[in-house]
């Protein structure tokens, strides 16, 4: 039932709209729904993406390589998948749950999430504007402290759910 909490304080929210101001509201469902046009085809390549996940990664190759055994492989996996990856976060969310629910583990989860936001493209305009040394020291701070939150999401998020 505690799922649900954040779905129904939304709807509450919607509905205090609808009656006090419809025409916010209807502007509000114009863009939901126009974000939901745009989502849509994001979703349909990460839906493809997860069934070809599950066609060719079983279970106990994700564990090998992304679970509590991996060991340095998967810290630094995780940093470089991180460094790598393109597009909207929220089509990496549902892939990694998926992983996730087949052995990864969370710290790496965190990093990976954690090194999008070292953005290879963009890396020469920083150094044009904030110098080499800068922009080097700066990234590999971001990789460390991935590592560091990794390791700390971990540790909330695992004793979390074992009290639940």
């Amino acid at each position: 039932m505690r799922q649900y909490y954040f779905v129904v304080f939304m709807i509450a929210i919607y509905l205090v709209v609808y009656f006090t101001s419809p025409a916010l509201f209807h502007e509000s469902m114009l863009e939901n729904y126009s974000i939901f046009l745009r989502v849509i085809p994001i979703l349909a390549l990460v839906f493809v993406f997860i069934f070809l996940f599950n066609l060719f990664l079983k279970p106990d190759k994700i564990k090998k390589h992304l679970g509590k055994e991996a060991g340095m492989k998967g810290w630094v996996f995780s940093i470089v998948a991180g460094i790598l990856s393109t597009g909207p976060i929220y089509i990496w969310y549902p892939l990694l749950s998926d992983l996730k629910e087949k052995g990864m583990r969370t710290s790496f989860m965190s990093t990976f999430l954690y090194n999008r936001s070292v953005k290879l493209p963009l890396l020469p305009i920083m150094i044009y504007y904030f110098r080499f040394i800068y922009t080097l020291i700066l990234t590999v701070y971001i990789i460390l402290t991935s590592v560091i939150a990794g390791y700390l999401t971990e540790l909330i998020v695992d004793d979390e759910s074992k009290s639940n």
